[in-house]
């Protein structure tokens, strides 16, 4: 018989040691590393342990074995810590959407038919068009239900109304999105796919997810980073460093957090190897 191990939402599910493999070796985990967890692991296994416990244990033994490996490893959580005002998760989705080619600006103030709305992210490519709002939560817990995609849909129309008075948007797919990073109940992606929207959560749809979106660009967050703490982490995102790669690329930045050198090459260190840990 399968462990039975408890998730956070308090669901009861067997081990899956495949997908707990899955989850290291996207991390840029070694073969030796993955087996070396798999094994202490399988040593702690028993009925009703959490599955935060597994992930701890993995986590710490991954960061003896590379730091870079261990921040990717923790992605998941790391998104979670983009808070709490939602602000820098409207940048990593916009950056994201960049990497893909889009054009983008972060809280735009755009007229509907009926009045005006502020929103997150505006892409466009080609000749496409895109309205997208983005759905944080700062527990995982926290799915976005149908009244999520009911209100952006209702949002969406008066936009798009006022748009198509335009005679040249007339020609252009106009579209709206929701971007989450957690999950969506079941009636929100039905009523999504009913009205047209486009719906990205953590991991829906099976392709084009935000973690595999994530993963294919090698857009990590400041998050991910065991280097920096919570407070460092905070004052970075106000100062509009969202990813590891903004960091590499704009390192002077760190001279505003009033750190020592040793603690500014060690930051530096770790975004660079997550950076360059490419899969």
């Amino acid at each position: 018989m399968p462990v039975q191990v408890k998730k956070a939402s308090g669901d009861i599910v067997d081990f899956n040691e495949e997908k707990l493999r899955r989850s290291m070796r996207n991390a840029g985990a070694s073969d030796e590393a993955i087996d070396e967890v798999i094994r202490a692991v399988n040593e702690i296994l028993e009925d009703g342990i959490s599955t935060k416990v597994i992930y701890q244990k993995a986590f710490a033994l991954l960061k003896k074995k590379s730091s870079a490996t261990a921040g990717r490893y923790k992605l998941k959580k790391a998104i979670l810590e983009l808070g709490p005002s939602g602000y820098p998760f409207e940048n990593f989705v916009a950056e994201i959407l960049k990497y893909q080619g889009f054009r983008t600006e972060v809280g735009v103030y755009v007229a509907g038919h009926c009045v005006e709305h502020e929103v997150d992210v505006v892409a466009t490519k080609d000749h496409h068009h895109y309205m997208v709002e983005c759905k944080f939560h700062n527990t995982f817990n926290r799915h976005c239900d149908v009244k999520v995609p009911l209100y952006i849909n209702s949002r969406f129309d008066d936009i798009e109304k006022e748009y198509l008075k335009d005679e040249k948007h007339k020609k252009k797919f106009h579209q709206g999105w929701i971007f989450t990073n957690t999950r969506f109940t079941s009636d929100a992606i039905q009523y999504g796919n009913c009205a047209g929207l486009k719906l990205v959560g953590w991991d829906f749809p099976k392709r084009g997810s935000l973690k595999e979106r994530i993963n294919i660009a090698g857009l990590h967050p400041i998050s991910c980073l065991s280097t920096l703490n919570k407070k460092e982490k905070e004052s970075l995102f106000e100062a509009g460093i969202v990813l590891c790669r903004h960091l590499c690329d704009n390192n002077e930045v760190l001279n505003r957090l009033g750190l020592s050198e040793n603690r500014k090459y060690k930051i530096l260190k770790e975004a660079e190897a997550i950076c360059e840990l490419q899969l």
